[in-house]
């Protein structure tokens, strides 16, 4: 069903069906959903807020996963794409409403959180290697223009949550082992005191890998404690660890190799032993105090390491430039920032008022390194230095919300951020015909953003909000020029966006809750490929894109102890203008390719849906649960050349638990693709030697058993 179809005629439909049934449900147990806190700051239903916001729970994070990545569970979630690439040497590849799918490796276009501590950098490029959802209690996902409050990329926020301790002390180690050589081992400990609430998780992750050269090993830390220092002030300490030592890359693979066969690795892959190793360290801090009956001050802390050496498989010959980085990329990046905000609780005109104000400031300092990935004959390891920079990107922000509820039946939302990023290069590799290529470049943009709710009645909602947004090249985009030369890239600009959004959220009786949304994005000067040889990527500005969509999500209680649950997303994303854009070492205007107005974006599927149906026996402890997941198919360049096919899974789960004497055991069994289907489940987009295919598994199982003990 098109996007245009589905605005026309299935949210009308809905729109009335909901208004119709939503009168007879005011009498009713109402149930609004979770409580959030990334729209504004502070804890509040997301029902009557004026945002597609949704939080996902702990046992929708690890009831019956591997609780490794989290395209486990942001399934459910419409509008966000998160795609398992079955490579975790370039990690997730997620998108929200569109944003971000143009990431070969990373995150990008979204804000990334856990526990308040950015994970995505100043220059806008975060990693999900390091989240812990072996110890989350939630994480809220928002989309749509009120992400622009948490400024640069914010095409989406997704923040995770961990979890607090239960009181008295509880141990609680879990095992799963899975196809493909997968295991995963964890141990957690977690606690209240009265005066120090606790939990600390340590996990180990290893899996041969679904393909040949996939090897993967991921130990992971986290920590979080809270003190209470009075009645009206509380500390929390944030502490987390991750390691993944040479986690073996296969690349992507051409038509013709996915098509033979799907598992194996791209022959250069062994002839350069491609992979990464990465490593990071992070500590976090956040004061929070009452001042009074209606004020709160909040201010957080953090600071962090991360090492990253990556080989990559670009043939020798292409290194033997002068103004050639390498083959090996690596990266060592110390960062810090503070966010300090005020939240003000009072009425106006006898109404309730919020107002929430605050100062953010990030630091990177990376220090980037390149080396030829040879010496003489001999591939695959760290040879001669091609590269040498200090880099320095910091961020300072300023942000001011307030919300208002005029009347029972109305809420006003309002915001606006400024953002000043500034990066900086400092080159430390000249020699010979290689000059000094260091420099220098500075963004910024104000992003306001306006929303308001319509409470139609107490089980009806209707909202609309509209906001700009704005998008800086990473420093990845920017490290490389087109046409090959040394330097940076520091004439490419930010994008700039226009959202429009109009929603419904609906309760269908006592036991029924819809939302859906329908949205329109315009952005001007978007970041796309320049070129892609020689295994370098560059980028370029062009004029134009649309991305038009709708989301509708539904969770139900069907009675006789049946749940239903539905996540579906229609997204037409275009070219608005035609441009050029090169595939071929030595490429000229003559020889480049013609970017025709109307192409769709690649990476992001025009069509996508998850369901879920379980049921659970409340006297034995046994669950099931079937789930099917349907994606349209997925262009992989901005010619539209090729496009990974549309599939559709099903999946089956189990599980049991018993508690006795102070234990609680939990099992479970998993088999997702049961169907056995052969499909792409990512591809690298405008890849320049057309490996653009990660294909995913066949049938695969995973079992688990968690064992806890409360003291």
């Amino acid at each position: 069903m098109s996007v245009l179809i589905a605005r026309r005629l299935l949210l009308p439909a809905l729109l009335a069906h909901a208004y119709a049934v939503s009168s007879h449900a005011a009498d009713a147990k109402i149930t609004t959903g979770p409580v959030v806190v990334t729209a504004t700051r502070i804890e509040q239903s997301g029902f009557d807020l004026p945002a597609s916001i949704d939080s996902l729970n702990k046992e929708q994070l690890q009831d019956g996963q591997l609780q490794v990545n989290l395209s486990e569970s942001l399934v459910r979630i419409p509008g966000i794409v998160a795609q398992n690439r079955q490579n975790y040497a370039q990690d997730l590849q997620i998108s929200s409403r569109g944003f971000g799918a143009r990431s070969s490796f990373g995150v990008r276009g979204l804000r990334l959180y856990a526990d308040g501590i950015p994970a995505t950098m100043p220059d806008g490029q975060g990693q999900v290697s390091h989240f812990d959802l072996g110890s989350a209690a939630r994480v809220e996902v928002m989309r749509g223009p009120f992400s622009a409050l948490y400024g640069n990329s914010s095409g989406g926020v997704i923040a995770l949550f961990s979890e607090d301790g239960a009181p008295g002390a509880t141990v609680e180690p879990s095992l799963a082992v899975g196809s493909y050589g997968t295991e995963r081992l964890a141990a957690k400990v977690s606690g209240d005191t009265g005066a120090v609430n606790y939990v600390l998780n340590g996990a180990r992750f290893r899996t041969d890998g679904y393909r040949d050269h996939s090897a993967a090993t991921r130990e992971t830390l986290n920590a979080k404690l809270k003190w209470k220092l009075a009645a009206d002030t509380g500390l929390t300490f944030i502490a987390n660890s991750m390691e993944m030592p040479d986690v073996q890359d296969p690349l992507g693979l051409d038509r013709a190799s996915y098509d033979a066969n799907p598992r194996q690795a791209t022959a250069t892959a062994y002839t350069f032993n491609t992979r990464k190793s990465s490593s990071q360290q992070q500590l976090g801090l956040v004061l929070e105090k009452k001042v009074g009956a209606g004020d709160t001050a909040t201010v957080s802390l953090y600071r962090g390491h991360r090492d990253a050496i990556q080989y990559q498989a670009i043939p020798t010959a292409t290194q033997a430039p002068a103004g050639h980085p390498g083959g090996v990329i690596d990266l060592k990046r110390d960062y810090w920032g503070i966010d300090a905000r005020w939240t003000h609780r009072a009425d106006l005109g006898g109404r309730p008022l919020t107002l929430t104000g605050g100062l953010s400031y990030d630091d990177l300092d990376e220090e980037r390194k390149g080396f030829q990935n040879f010496i003489g004959a001999q591939t695959g390891i760290l040879g001669a230095l091609r590269r040498n920079e200090d880099n320095r990107i910091h961020s300072f922000d300023q942000y001011l919300q307030a919300q208002w509820e005029p009347s029972a039946a109305w809420l006003l939302m309002a915001g606006a951020r400024h953002s000043a990023v500034k990066v900086s290069s400092k080159d430390k590799y000249i020699a010979g015909t290689n000059l000094d290529d260091s420099g220098s470049v500075d963004f910024a943009a104000t992003t306001p953003v306006l929303g308001a709710t319509w409470r139609v009645d107490p089980a009806f909602n209707l909202y609309t909000t509209l906001g700009k947004g704005f998008e800086t090249p990473t420093m990845n985009e920017l490290s490389y020029l087109p046409g090959g030369g040394a330097g940076l890239n520091l004439g490419l600009k930010a994008a700039k966006s226009t959202s429009l959004e109009v929603g419904v959220k609906a309760l269908l009786g006592s036991a029924t809750r819809v939302t859906a949304a329908a949205f329109n994005t315009r952005t001007r000067d978007e970041i796309v490929t320049a070129s892609n040889s020689g295994g370098r990527a560059t980028f370029q500005n062009v004029e134009g894109t649309s991305r038009k969509g709708l989301e509708i999500s539904l969770d139900s209680d069907l009675g006789n102890n049946l749940a239903l649950a539905l996540a579906y997303t229609a997204l037409n994303a275009t070219y608005n203008e035609a441009f050029r854009s090169c595939r071929a070492t030595g490429c000229t205007p003559a020889t480049s390719v013609l970017i025709a107005a109307g192409n769709r974006m690649p990476g992001i599927p025009a069509t996508s849906l998850y369901g879920e149906l379980a049921w659970k026996h409340p006297a034995s402890g046994f669950s099931a649960a079937v789930e099917v997941r349907s994606v349209s198919k997925v262009f992989v360049d901005d010619e539209n050349s090729d496009a990974a096919a549309a599939y559709t899974l099903g999946n089956l789960r189990a599980g049991f638990e018993q508690k006795s004497a102070g234990w609680k055991l939990k099992e479970f069994l998993r088999i997702d693709n049961i169907g056995n289907k052969q499909y792409a489940g990512s591809v690298i987009v405008n890849d320049g030697n057309a490996r653009f295919f990660e294909s995913a598994p066949g049938r695969n199982y995973l079992l688990g058993v968690t064992a806890s003990y409360g003291f």
